[in-house]
C-alpha cells in the first residue's frame, strides 16, 4: 500500500535505518540508501510497504520504497550537495531541461563552470556525488530486494566506481563481489543464491575454489595449498550446496586455464604467486652467474678510511661483497650494527659505481627515511620506486639496497626484483627474527634457509651502556630465554600486574589499561611540545601504544577510543561513522592501498587542484581539518610531504585512530616510547617473533605491562610454522 506525506522528524537511524514520523502523526520505519538520512527531513514523500506492529514504536508503517515528491534533480542538487543554493538549482534545470542537465552532469561536467556561481571545487564536489547518487539508485533498485544493506550498496558502489554499468556486471555473475573488500565470498554466495543462481552453477564453483586458495594463502602466508586442504576449505565455505564430487573437475578446469599452478604431489599454486616466486628464484640463479672483479684490491685501505672499526661478522659481509658477488643478503638482529654494516657495503660499491648510481628502499617510510639517514645514500619507499619508475623498464640505478625485507611478501618483491637493472647488484637486509610479511610468501627466510644467495649473519649485540637494555633482551627473546626483566634500565621496564590479584579477567585487563593509560597521560606534554612546535612526525611516532589483538579490552580497537579521551580531550569537530568518532588533530593511519585525491603540501597551501596518487597501507597522518559541507576530512602525511582527501564515506574503509596499533601493523616503524599489554588474554597471536618485534619498534624506551607468566609462556611457545612457498618447491626439486 502506498503512504503520502511529509517527514516531520527522523528520532533514529542507523548506517541509512531510521524511524520517523510524517506530520500526520504516522510513524514510519525503513532503510534509505540514496543519500544521507538528513537530506529527507521536512521532504515530502511517497512510501510503499505495509503496518508493522514495531516491539518499541508500536503501529508502524515499514517501507520497502521511498520517493521524494519533488523533482529529483531539484532534490538531489539542492538537499544531497548541501550549500547548493535553491536559485541556482532552479536556474540549471530550467535552463538546460532534466535530460540535458544529466547528460552535461554525467558526460561534459566542465560545462557548469560557465554557469554563474559554480566554481572549480563546487564542480568537484558535484560531479563525486552525482557519481554516488546515480551508482547508488541503480545498485539500490537491483539490490535493495535482497536485503542488501545501505552499508554494503555503499561499499559495492566505492569499489565498482571505475565500472562501466556495475548493474549489468552484477546481473552478469553475482560473483563479482566476491572481490570487493569487505564482502568476500560468503555474503556474495548468500547474495547470488538470493537472486536465483542455482547451487551447483558453474559460476559458484569456479568463484569459490579461486576464492578459497588465495584467501587460504593469504592468510596463512603460504603462497602454495595442498589439495586435500583445499577440497576441505571448499566445505567449509559452500556449507549448503556442497558437492564435493565435481571439485576433481573444477580444479582440472582451473588448471587447464591456467589459475592455478599444481606443483609435486598433492601441492596447488594460485597462478599468480606461482609466476611471482618462480621469477624471483630464476632472477636470483641468473644473477648469482654473474661475477665482477673485486671492487677494491685494498680492503685494508678502504678500511681505514671507515668511521668505525668492523667486528669479525662485518668484515665477512665486506669480504663477500669484495669477492664480486651481485647479490648478498646481510641478516642483522637488534644491536648488531646492521644499518652501519650496510652503509660501509654501499661505500664499498660506490668507489666503482659512484654514489648517484646507488638506491636504498624500503616498505614503510620510517624505514626509508632511517636506512637513508644511516647510509647518506639516496631512499624511497618501495611502492613510490614502483609509481616512479612505472613507465620505464628498469629503474636507472647500478645498486639497490632493500631494507627491512623480512617485511616484503612474495608479490612485491618480485614486482621490485623487475624493475631492478639486469646488471645491478642487489644488497637484501633484513632480521628474520621479525614477524614474516603480511601476505603470501617469505622470501627473506627462504632465502636464508635454502642458501638462494650468499648470507652473512651478524649476532654480535653492541651496547653502548649496561643501562640499555633493548638489543640483550630482544636478543634473549630470540633464543627463547627469559631475559632479566627487572633491572634498572635507560630503556625497557617492565611493570608487572598479576592476574592472581583480581577477581577475574576483566577486572585484571582494567588494571592494565590503567597502567597504560597513566604512561600516556605521563607522554603527553612531550606529544604536545612537538605540535606545538609543527614538529608533525615527531609528534606521531613519539609514543605508541601496540597491541598483539584488535578486540577485547585491551585491543586495539577499545585502546583507541581511550587514548583518542587521553590525547584529544576536546576537539573543536567531529565525525561519527558507526562505532568510530574521527576528530580534528587525530592521529590516524591510512589502511587500504588505494590512488587518492592528495596534494603535495606546498600544492594543498597554494589552493593547487588534486592529483590522483598512491596512498599506501601504514602512512601515519595527522587529521587536520574537516569540511562539514562536502562531508570531507583531510588528513597530512609529514613523512611523505603529502595531503590527503577523504570522503565520510570512506573513513571506515581508508583509516583507523593509531594512538593504538598492533604489532602487526607497526613492522618496519620505529617509535620514540612503545607500550604494549601482554597478558594471557593475548596468548592465541604471542610468539617468540611477535614478542621481538613489538620490543624492538622502541627506539628509547619499551614499556610492557602485564604478567610475567605470559611473558614466558610466550618464550616456551614456538614461532609460526615455517610458509609453504613455491621457492621451497623450486629450491627442493633443483
Amino acid at each position: 500500500m502506498k503512504l503520502i506525506g511529509q517527514i516531520e522528524k527522523i528520532f533514529y537511524e542507523d548506517e541509512g535505518f531510521f524511524v520517523g514520523v510524517l506530520g500526520t502523526g504516522e510513524k514510519i520505519s525503513g532503510h534509505y540508501f540514496e543519500s544521507s538520512v538528513a537530506s529527507i527531513e521536512n521532504a515530502a514523500v511517497t512510501l510503499e510497504g505495509e503496518y508493522v506492529e514495531h516491539p518499541k514504536y508500536g503501529r508502524t508503517f515499514k517501507f520497502h520504497t521511498l520517493n521524494v515528491n519533488q523533482h529529483e534533480l531539484f532534490f538531489f542538487l539542492n538537499r544531497v550537495v548541501k550549500g547548493f543554493p535553491k536559485k541556482v538549482t532552479a536556474e540549471l534545470i530550467e535552463r538546460f531541461g532534466e535530460a540535458g542537465l544529466i547528460d552535461i552532469l554525467d558526460n561534459d561536467i566542465e560545462k557548469l563552470t560557465e554557469f554563474a556561481g559554480i566554481k572549480q571545487k563546487r564542480l568537484e564536489r558535484i560531479q563525486g556525488r552525482w557519481k554516488q547518487f546515480r551508482s547508488m539508485r541503480e545498485l539500490g533498485s537491483l539490490l535493495a530486494p535482497y536485503d542488501v544493506t545501505p552499508a554494503m550498496l555503499t561499499t559495492i558502489a566505492g569499489a565498482m566506481k571505475e565500472v562501466k554499468d556495475p548493474v549489468a556486471a552484477i546481473r552478469k555473475n553475482p560473483y563479482v563481489l566476491t572481490n570487493v573488500e569487505g564482502i568476500g565470498f560468503r555474503r556474495a554466495d548468500e547474495l547470488a543464491l538470493k537472486m536465483g543462481v542455482d547451487a551447483g552453477d558453474e559460476r559458484r564453483l569456479a568463484c569459490a575454489m579461486e576464492y578459497a586458495i588465495a584467501q587460504r594463502c593469504e592468510r596463512e602466508g603460504n603462497s602454495c595449498l595442498g589439495k586435500a586442504e583445499l577440497f576441505a576449505e571448499l566445505d567449509t565455505l559452500l556449507q549448503e550446496g556442497a558437492v564435493s564430487q565435481r571439485y576433481e573437475a573444477v580444479l582440472a578446469e582451473h588448471i587447464a586455464e591456467e589459475s592455478i599452478r599444481p606443483l609435486n604431489g598433492e601441492l596447488l599454486a594460485p597462478v599468480r604467486l606461482y609466476e611471482a616466486e618462480r621469477f624471483i628464484y630464476e632472477e636470483f640463479r641468473r644473477r648469482l652467474k654473474r661475477r665482477d672483479e673485486p671492487l677494491t684490491r685494498d680492503l685494508e685501505a678502504f678500511l681505514a678510511k671507515a668511521s668505525f672499526t668492523p667486528g669479525a661478522e662485518q668484515r665477512e659481509a665486506l669480504e663477500t661483497l669484495n669477492g664480486g658477488t651481485r647479490l648478498l643478503c646481510l641478516v642483522g638482529y637488534a644491536g648488531t650494527g646492521k644499518s652501519t654494516t650496510a652503509k660501509l657495503l654501499l661505500d664499498l660499491l660506490a668507489l666503482r659505481h659512484g654514489r648517484e648510481q646507488v638506491i636504498t628502499c624500503a616498505l614503510s617510510g620510517i624505514a626509508s627515511q632511517r636506512i637513508g639517514e644511516v647510509s647518506g645514500y639516496e631512499s624511497a619507499t618501495i611502492q613510490s620506486l614502483l609509481v616512479r619508475f612505472e613507465e620505464r623498464d628498469y629503474m636507472p640505478y647500478k645498486v639497490v639496497l632493500i631494507d627491512e625485507a623480512s617485511m616484503i611478501n612474495a608479490p612485491l618483491f618480485a614486482r621490485l626484483l623487475s624493475k631492478c637493472h639486469r646488471d645491478a647488484t642487489l644488497i637484501i637486509v633484513g632480521d628474520d627474527a621479525q614477524l614474516p610479511p603480511i601476505g603470501a610468501g617469505d622470501v627473506l627466510g627462504d632465502i636464508i634457509r635454502f642458501k638462494l644467495m650468499p648470507v652473512v649473519t651478524l649476532t654480535k649485540i653492541y651496547r653502548q651502556s649496561e643501562t640499555q637494555a633493548i638489543p640483550a633482551i630482544a636478543d634473549a627473546v630470540r633464543h627463547s630465554e627469559i631475559p632479566a626483566l627487572f633491572g634498572e634500565y635507560d630503556d625497557f621496564r617492565f611493570l608487572p600486574i598479576a592476574s592472581r590479584e583480581f577477581p577475574d579477567r576483566e577486572a585484571h585487563a582494567g588494571a592494565v589499561l590503567a597502567a597504560l593509560a597513566e604512561a600516556a597521560v605521563g607522554m603527553i606534554p612531550v606529544c604536545r611540545e612537538h605540535l606545538k612546535a609543527k614538529e608533525l612526525y615527531p609528534y606521531l611516532t613519539a609514543f605508541q601504544v601496540i597491541s598483539p589483538m584488535k578486540g577485547g579490552t585491551l585491543g586495539t580497537e577499545n585502546l583507541n577510543r581511550v587514548l583518542q579521551g587521553y590525547f584529544n580531550p576536546s576537539p573543536r569537530q567531529t565525525v561519527q561513522r558507526g562505532d568510530r568518532r574521527f576528530a580534528l588533530m587525530d592521529k590516524v593511519v591510512h589502511t587500504k592501498n588505494d590512488n587518492m585525491p592528495a596534494w603535495s603540501q606546498e600544492g594543498y597551501k597554494a589552493e593547487a587542484p588534486s592529483e590522483k596518487h598512491r596512498i599506501f597501507n601504514g602512512m601515519l597522518g595527522l587529521l587536520f581539518r574537516i569540511d562539514e559541507e562536502a562531508e570531507q576530512v583531510y588528513v597530512v602525511y609529514p613523512l611523505e610531504e603529502m595531503v590527503v582527501c577523504y570522503d565520510y564515506t570512506q573513513l571506515t574503509s581508508h583509516l583507523m585512530l593509531a594512538y593504538a596499533l598492533t604489532v602487526h601493523k607497526v613492522q618496519g616503524m620505529e617509535y620514540g616510547t612503545v607500550a604494549m599489554p601482554l597478558t594471557f588474554s593475548h596468548y592465541a597471536m604471542l610468539d617468540r617473533k611477535l614478542l621481538y618485534t613489538a620490543i624492538t619498534r622502541a627506539k628509547e624506551h619499551c614499556l610492557i605491562v602485564g604478567e610475567t607468566d605470559g611473558f614466558a609462556r610466550a618464550l616456551l611457545r614456538g614461532e609460526t610454522v615455517s610458509r609453504r612457498t613455491v621457492l621451497q618447491y623450486l629450491a627442493d626439486v633443483q
